[in-house]
């Protein structure tokens, strides 16, 4: 049986047939033109207009597409990339091990303890996509609130305390940040439960500083690490530092950051959807940082701290600050202030009350006096003038000059601190009773003396090394100030007198220097005419590091060895006789520096032993507590004590040009 076929009929309706063979039969004949024309047609004729203008939309869209699409994978490609790979990939910075900081003893000064830090990624917390409606915004705020306030509560913290650390490090929202240091075991494991319902936030396991609190003036030369700031990490981005890291904040973790930092290693994971690690990419260990082995000797440092302490309270007074150096190489065995802080207050960051009550103390415990602290240095000073004086022939070691007790320049008198004066004096004695009338004439001249004056005196100053930094590895050193004819017009607008001569002659007027200055320049005294460069450093990964650099001055060792032996004469038979019963020879001399107005002195003592081979010079400061003598001298007395009790003696050896 033949099977129906469909046929469309003239008037378009579908009809069927019997049979293939039998519709045949019925087809009428179209062969002519006018059955051409009623031939049957589908669809419907498009006008050429329309379809130019579709077609160009058309291609408009397709070359959109293809621009849109080159864009995406081509321009933009890799930054896509990028972003589906830290979907996909988590990186873990793994912290190199700060090195550790040791005294010559191989005391540890600074060293590391492990501790959690809680950190907050700003991408990972709760958000909404742009341009959702105001309830979606809503909730996704509550939700926000929501983790941020349990993590608060779980770390101890105040919400806002979170907030700020977010607005501080606002453009690092695909790096953690800390929010947290310091977080005992048990409050990390609360958090490590909790961390599945806080998006955004981590642990991590790192190691903090911790200081020698035996010698709390530490705290001005080691200093402290603290969490990096938002400026800090900006700064040195390119380095690799990253919001989570320490950072060297004062002392020479600041000044050797790049040494103590290390290198930081690097784990990197593959994660699923929702952060849970699956293996394993690839492992960077971390190097550690470079471990540093300081000149200073903790012991002393210990007790110098201790007696200093001692006399500012019988003094009472509040500050002070002792150098003590080797003058043969510029290697500091103790450098204390005070008062002194704990630099383990600031490691995982002060509370403000704390930090308001260092910062509100009148005592300023923060501030290193030894280094950046100025004063005038009264008749420390002489020395270097007593040298000045000599070497450009004002005197030589037999000039005498008679001292009644000053000397009157037309109506001002400039007068000795014994009333009736010191009689016949030479430069010997002068240094050993430190006799102003003998500075007064070899400073700025009297009767038939032509003195140095000041252009003289400042310039021989400076050979010593003040008015300038002695480059010590701390930050904040204070360069002091060398007063000048043309600085006092300017800034006082007046001229300069040969009373302000007389004034720098016996280290006062304007003249300020700091005591690790006058350390210096008593070394080159001490070593028979060498200048040496103050420095801590002296060894880096079992490395010694060769002496610093210092300005190669061409003293002369026969005036030097005069101005030793002044000094000298000021133990056995002047200012500083209560230490002529030390087991070894020192030299010395002492000070008594007015500050100005009705405020009480300055106590000042600088002195170096054993004194034919010096291996320790001191410098004491003791601020308004009156004479150097009373109060600076006994200090230092101990000190060589101590030194010489325990190997100090037996540590000389002889210095370059000095003399007996």
């Amino acid at each position: 049986m033949d099977s129906p076929i469909f046929v469309v009929q003239d008037d378009g309706r579908f009809g069927s047939a019997r049979s293939a063979s039998g519709l045949l039969d019925e087809i009428p004949d179209f062969s002519s033109a006018d059955a051409e024309r009623r031939r049957p047609v589908v669809g419907r004729a498009i006008p050429r207009r329309r379809f130019t203008v579709w077609a160009v939309l058309l291609a408009i869209s397709f070359a959109g597409l293809t621009a849109r699409a080159a864009q995406l994978q081509i321009l933009q490609g890799a930054a896509y990339r990028a972003q589906a790979d830290r979907n996909r990939i988590e990186e873990k910075v793994v912290p190199a091990p700060r090195g550790v900081i040791t005294d010559r003893n191989g005391l540890v000064l600074a060293g590391n303890v492990p501790t959690f830090i809680l950190t907050v990624r700003a991408a990972g917390l709760p958000s909404v996509p742009a341009g959702a409606d105001p309830w979606d915004l809503s909730r996704a705020q509550q939700a926000r609130d929501a983790v941020l306030d349990k993590a608060a509560a779980l770390a101890g913290l105040q919400r806002a305390d979170i907030d700020e650390v977010l607005s501080s490090f606002a453009d690092a929202a695909q790096d953690p940040v800390a929010v947290k240091r310091g977080l005992s075991y048990e409050a990390a494991m609360r958090i490590a439960v909790a961390l599945p319902e806080l998006p955004g936030f981590g642990l991590q396991t790192s190691a903090i500083r911790t200081y020698d609190t035996s010698a709390l003036s530490l705290g001005h030369v080691i200093g402290y690490t603290g969490a990096i700031s938002a400026d800090e990490e900006r700064a040195r981005k390119d380095q690799g530092y990253r919001p989570t890291d320490d950072i060297g904040k004062t002392g020479l973790e600041e000044t050797e950051e790049s040494r103590l930092r290390g290198t930081p290693g690097l784990t990197t994971y593959e994660v699923d959807a929702k952060g849970r690690q699956l293996k394993l990419v690839d492992q960077q260990a971390p190097v550690p940082g470079e471990n540093l082995t300081l000149s200073l000797d903790l012991p002393l440092q210990r007790f110098v701290e201790q007696r200093l302490n001692q006399e500012l309270q019988k003094a009472k007074v509040a500050k002070g600050a002792v150098v003590a150096i080797d003058p043969r190489d510029g290697a500091i065995r103790a450098l204390v202030s005070l008062p002194a802080f704990d630099a383990n207050q600031f490691v995982n960051g002060i509370g403000a009350g704390a930090y308001k009550a260092l910062a509100d103390d009148p005592a300023q415990p923060l501030f290193s006096r030894a280094v950046s602290g100025t004063y005038p240095a009264g008749s420390t000073f002489k020395p270097f003038v007593a040298y000045a004086a000599l070497k450009e022939g004002v005197v030589n070691e037999h000039t005498s000059f008679l001292s009644t007790g000053g000397i009157r320049v037309g109506p001002w008198f400039f007068p000795d601190w014994k009333v009736g004066g010191h009689g016949i004096t030479d430069i010997r004695k002068a240094l050993a009773w430190s006799i102003n009338t003998f500075f007064y004439i070899v400073g700025g001249g009297f009767e038939n003396t032509t003195g140095l004056g000041v252009e003289r005196i400042t310039a021989y100053a400076r050979t010593f090394g003040f008015g300038s930094k002695t480059g010590i590895e701390l930050p904040g050193e204070a360069a002091g100030f060398l007063p000048s004819k043309e600085w006092k017009l300017e800034a006082k607008g007046q001229p300069w007198f040969v009373g302000d001569t007389y004034h720098l002659a016996i280290g006062q007027g304007d003249l300020l220097v700091t005591p690790l200055q006058i350390a210096g320049g008593l070394s080159v005294i001490a070593n028979g005419g060498r200048r040496v460069t103050p420095h801590l450093v002296s060894d880096v990964d079992g490395r010694p590091l060769p002496p610093a650099p210092a300005p190669d001055v061409p003293f002369d060792a026969a005036d030097i060895q005069i101005v030793r032996e002044g000094m000298r004469q000021a133990v056995t038979d002047g200012s500083c006789h209560f230490l002529h019963d030390l087991p070894v020879p020192v030299a010395g001399k002492t000070g008594t520096a007015q500050p100005g107005g009705s405020v009480q002195t300055h106590a000042w003592f600088a002195g170096f032993g054993p004194y034919d081979a010096p291996n320790l010079a001191i410098v004491v400061l003791l601020e308004n507590a009156g004479g150097g003598d009373v109060y600076a001298v006994p200090v230092a007395k101990d000190i060589f004590a101590w030194w010489f009790a325990h190997g100090g003696a037996g540590d000389a050896a002889p210095a370059p040009n000095a003399g007996g």
